[in-house]
């Protein structure tokens, strides 16, 4: 069996292809399977891709999403799509979802940024 775990870009691609022949979200499901085993795209996923292309949208790259559309493509609760983020340790700032916590590399170029300031 192959080793080969397409990227996420890559499904998305492929699914574009589909729809672009005419087939439907349920018709890819046994050729994705074939093609990519347990890689294969959700359901859900696949849904809400032909969606998005139906609608117009064939920017195959993933756009933020808030908690409701989340919950919509995924096809759970919203309470669920918020207590995973949390777990996360993911909270809202602006209206985006970001860590709680600031990584390394983010805490240097702040301080680096306040030093630059403080020099001026």
């Amino acid at each position: 069996m192959s080793k080969f775990a397409p990227k996420k870009q890559h499904l998305q691609d492929v699914l574009l292809h589909y729809y672009l022949i005419k087939k439907t979200a349920v018709e890819t499901y046994p050729l994705l399977v074939d093609v990519y085993s347990d890689h294969a795209p959700s359901e859900p996923t696949r849904r809400y891709w032909f969606q998005r292309f139906k609608s117009g949208d064939f920017d195959v790259n993933d756009k933020e999403r808030d908690v409701e559309e989340s919950s919509v493509a995924l096809d759970v609760d919203r309470s669920t799509v918020g207590k995973r983020l949390h777990a996360l340790e993911m909270v809202q700032k602006a209206g985006n979802w970001v860590p709680h916590a600031l990584k390394e590399k983010y805490i240097e170029r702040r301080l680096v940024t306040c030093e630059m300031f403080l020099r001026r």
